[in-house]
């Protein structure tokens, strides 16, 4: 009999450190991938600011968005014991800290291009997390994903139109953007052919044709700059997209 105990007690204390060890792999993969959303949104409002100076309050929303990425980076550090985790934990924490020194000064095209790097280097840093801690992800985890990976992708595609917009027109810079857009339209694919309930039926509907009309102005970027337009558009296309994920974080 007690050897009967001794063995269920090993099986029970093994199974609460698996949990454990789940649980906080996924909050690390949870925390990477907020860091990767806002690595982009911090880069897109201060486009916004460098195209439209006047709009101040931008400054504030920015740093309130630096200050969520350092709850992320917490969360990371707190839940991994990876010493090359911690390192890039370090030179994310630096590169937050250059984005707050250029708040300081008004915004200009060396600073813009300069944003332009440290977001990717937040974002590679972020994506490095993520793929060195793994989770077997099921089928409703992983359309979870894809509704978090199309807002991440409307970001990222709004950042490269608002440089391409505002004079930064490499080839680089343009293939970025054409990237971003294939990769987001092929993410929407796999919303559209999941079979959801009749009312979100109806909302991908609307979803596949409002991404069209902001597709159509991103392709526009060297005739007309639509900031405003672009913005208030993503911002709606992703208040859809919640209607997805929302769905999916209940299931």
């Amino acid at each position: 009999m007690r050897k009967l105990l001794l063995i269920f007690g090993l099986v029970l204390i093994s199974f609460q450190s698996l949990f454990a060890a789940t649980r906080a792999e996924v909050n690390i993969l949870e925390a990477a991938e907020n860091i990767r959303y806002l690595s982009q949104k911090i880069a897109v409002d201060y486009f916004r600011l460098y195209i439209n100076p006047q709009k101040e309050y931008l400054k504030i929303e920015i740093d309130n968005e630096l200050e969520e990425m350092v709850s992320s980076i917490r969360t990371i550090s707190i839940a991994t014991n990876d010493e090359e985790t911690k390192d890039i934990l370090n030179f994310l924490t630096y590169s937050k800290e250059q984005i707050q020194v250029l708040l300081e000064s008004k915004p200009d095209k060396e600073h813009a291009a300069l944003m332009l790097d440290y977001s990717e280097t937040l974002l590679e840093g972020a994506s490095s997390i993520t793929r060195s801690h793994k989770y077997n992800f099921n089928k409703n985890e992983k359309m979870l994903m894809t509704g978090k990976n199309v807002e991440f992708l409307l970001e990222r595609s709004a950042k490269y139109y608002l440089a391409l917009g505002a004079g930064m027109d490499s080839d680089i810079n343009k293939l970025q953007m054409k990237e971003a857009i294939d990769e987001l339209e092929s993410n929407l694919q796999k919303i559209k052919t999941y079979n959801y309930p009749t009312k979100l039926q109806i909302e991908k509907n609307k979803l596949g044709i409002y991404w069209g009309v902001i597709r159509s102005m991103m392709e526009q970027y060297n005739s007309m700059l639509l900031s405003n337009l672009v913005y208030l558009s993503t911002l709606k296309m992703k208040s859809m997209v919640d209607n997805f994920i929302i769905f999916h974080s209940k299931i």
